[in-house]
């Protein structure tokens, strides 16, 4: 798709084209529009409101705030309710604060996996005689 195509696609996607398009060199343009449309606009697998969600909460960790505002509009426009954002934020504080703690105790990774496969198989038997 050429430049002028990959224009028009935005504006009739958004209403207009958004300064951070604006700032791609022309020749990158195309490329990054078409992975922004399959990727975070197309549904495919994964619901767009849980990609949303999983945009959220790495926008959060990498503390940008362009991309935490957008991707909280987005995860709203795609269904995310208030409540379903604070959920996913202290799953992300959870994730992040465990990350933080076991590496930085250096726990030995091996010893690590073996649990959480332990884990798995027993979760796995308690679901089976439910």
């Amino acid at each position: 798709m050429d430049y002028q195509q990959t224009i028009s696609e935005i504006e009739e996607s958004f209403g207009f084209v958004p300064g951070f398009f604006k700032l791609l060199p022309e020749s990158y343009l195309s490329t990054e529009w078409d992975l922004q449309k399959r990727i975070a606009l197309e549904e495919e697998l994964i619901p767009n409101k849980y990609k949303e969600l999983m945009g959220l909460a790495i926008a959060a960790v990498k503390g940008c705030k362009y991309c935490t505002y957008y991707h909280t509009e987005a995860a709203k426009l795609f269904g995310a309710t208030d409540e379903e954002i604070e959920e996913a934020m202290h799953y992300c504080k959870q994730v992040t604060g465990w990350s933080t703690y076991i590496n930085g105790m250096q726990m030995d990774y091996e010893e690590f996996k073996n649990e959480v496969d332990n884990i798995v198989e027993h979760v796995k038997s308690t679901m089976v005689a439910h």
